[in-house]
């Protein structure tokens, strides 16, 4: 068990927090950054730690994780210079959160399993904001705007469901998923293309995701993750598609899709 007295970890947080104030203080690019400028990078260094992750390099997670936590020391030192907060109202403040968001733990609260610690976390969190007009926000509004489609879906989904907003079994869900596809093909299908009103096809096409995103969160599936797995390995049997065909002198373009199928397949038998 990590031991919260060893000094080397204050020490360590110690001189980052130096070292920011150095940075800041006399590295032209560091000096010039905002909450504003820093917030793509942030995005970006996400996405790296994501990538990391994935493909199991626990040397570049260490990396990725030393980036993002720079960017919240360096966000933390420009909310102290603008008197607004410091890295320390950041700690207690998440401390405090995760404290009265366990009663579990801190608390003579029961629970029997995972369901009900989610369950609570969001009941909690209506709880927090009863008697404040300005903390109300809503059970979704936890869920960031600019999170891509198919995450926010899944994100909103457990949200609802942590308030009891949620189906009871996972063969509903799926009548609702094959609802979802015959409503799809009944309106589309034989239609052409040029004839399509397009609005309600993304309407009718979107529903169906959603309840697909569904049906993978009663199967315990992270459809972000699975999707991001099948994007992979499609890259990995293209890429052999690509490499094998131009060994064979043959060219995109001049190749039938039978004989790219045929490399597909030789990828599928060697695992890629």
């Amino acid at each position: 068990m990590l031991n919260p007295q060893d000094p080397k970890y204050a020490t360590a947080f110690q001189r980052l927090l130096k070292i920011m104030n150095e940075l800041r203080e006399q590295c032209p690019w560091d000096k010039k950054q905002t909450l504003e400028t820093l917030r793509h990078l942030t995005i970006e260094e996400t996405y790296e730690l994501s990538d990391a992750i994935l493909e199991g390099d626990l040397e570049e997670v260490k990396k990725e994780l030393g980036d993002l936590m720079l960017h919240i020391v360096f966000y933390s030192k420009i909310g102290h210079e603008q008197n607004s907060f410091d890295v320390a109202d950041v700690i207690n403040g998440v401390c405090e959160k995760l404290i009265s968001r366990h009663p579990h733990i801190y608390g003579d609260v029961k629970v029997d399993g995972v369901a009900d610690v989610r369950r609570n976390w969001e009941m909690l969190k209506l709880k927090e904001q009863e008697g404040n007009p300005q903390k109300k926000k809503g059970v979704l509004s936890g869920v960031p705007q600019s999170l891509p489609a198919l995450l926010k879906a899944y994100r909103m989904q457990e949200k609802a469901a942590g308030v009891g907003f949620d189906w009871d079994k996972k063969d509903d869900v799926w009548e609702k998923v094959e609802e979802e596809m015959n409503e799809l093909k009944a309106e589309f299908h034989g239609i052409p293309n040029e004839e399509i009103d397009m609005e309600k096809a993304e309407d009718e096409f979107g529903d169906v995701l959603f309840s697909l995103i569904n049906y993978a969160r009663f199967m315990k599936i992270n459809p972000e993750t699975a999707l991001e797995r099948t994007n992979r390995k499609f890259i990995r049997r293209f890429g052999f598609l690509e490499i094998e065909s131009e060994k064979d002198g043959k060219k995109f373009g001049e190749m039938d899709l039978a004989e790219m199928d045929a490399y597909w397949n030789e990828a599928k038998k060697k695992g890629l």
